[in-house]
């Protein structure tokens, strides 16, 4: 029994590596497909330009590019939107935003999968995860932040929500099509602000508001070559 679960694991392995061999020697990058440039108003929303740290720029590949503003709707609501275009290398281009979010002192709680109807385009799946991290106060008192965000991956074609799916897609258009689509990970987060304001939103209206937020963003960041569902 043991012998044939060997045998099997070698062949799987020997599969494996040999896929090596049926790359092509020299790839074709397909274009671009989301706009890297933020709008700077969004209906009610107006966004600011908001740094990207070196940290962040170092744990990436040095062709990766980024785009980030921080939007506000003049009423009290803030969302934080970010762009990550990954350069060449897909392995180091970019990655599952749960490392990021470790990385940054966040507790995370197992993303879900979220679908969000795009008007007059079609629907889009997401990954939502919820947040959460001590900080404290100017006066030295622990204070709670929660947070949720949704993010998902645009190549040139295709959408997906999962980071392993987006590494098959590549991993098949490499083998089988000899080309690479250049993959974007594009997030919105938003706090929920309940705790630490008289008039702070529930999960619930975090929800929406992030909801209501994708459903203008994504027409605008998204080209016309993407396929939705």
């Amino acid at each position: 029994m043991t012998t044939s679960r060997l045998a099997i694991l070698l062949a799987v392995l020997l599969a494996g590596l040999s896929s090596v061999y049926l790359l092509p020697e020299k790839l074709g990058f397909q274009p671009v497909g989301i706009e890297l440039r933020l709008p700077e108003y969004l209906g009610q929303w107006w966004g600011q330009e908001m740094q990207v740290s070196q940290k962040e720029r170092d744990t990436l590949g040095p062709d990766t590019e980024f785009a980030r503003k921080g939007y506000d709707n003049g009423i009290g609501a803030q969302v934080l939107a970010s762009v990550v275009l990954a350069g060449e290398d897909m392995m180091t281009g970019i990655h599952r935003p749960e490392r990021c979010l470790a990385a940054q002192g966040w507790t995370f709680q197992t993303p879900t999968a979220r679908m969000i109807e795009i008007p007059g385009a079609g629907k889009l799946d997401v990954m939502r995860v919820q947040n959460s991290k001590q900080v404290m106060t100017r006066d030295g008192k622990p204070l709670e932040i929660r947070n949720i965000c949704y993010y998902w991956f645009a190549g040139s074609k295709d959408l997906t929500p999962s980071h392993f799916q987006r590494v098959w897609i590549d991993s098949r258009d490499r083998i089988m099509g000899g080309y690479v689509q250049r993959w974007a990970m594009i997030m919105v987060s938003a706090d929920i602000t309940e705790a630490h304001d008289r008039f702070g939103r529930n999960e619930t209206a975090t929800d929406k508001l992030l909801t209501d937020f994708v459903q203008q963003i994504a027409p605008k960041v998204h080209k016309p070559t993407l396929q939705y569902d």
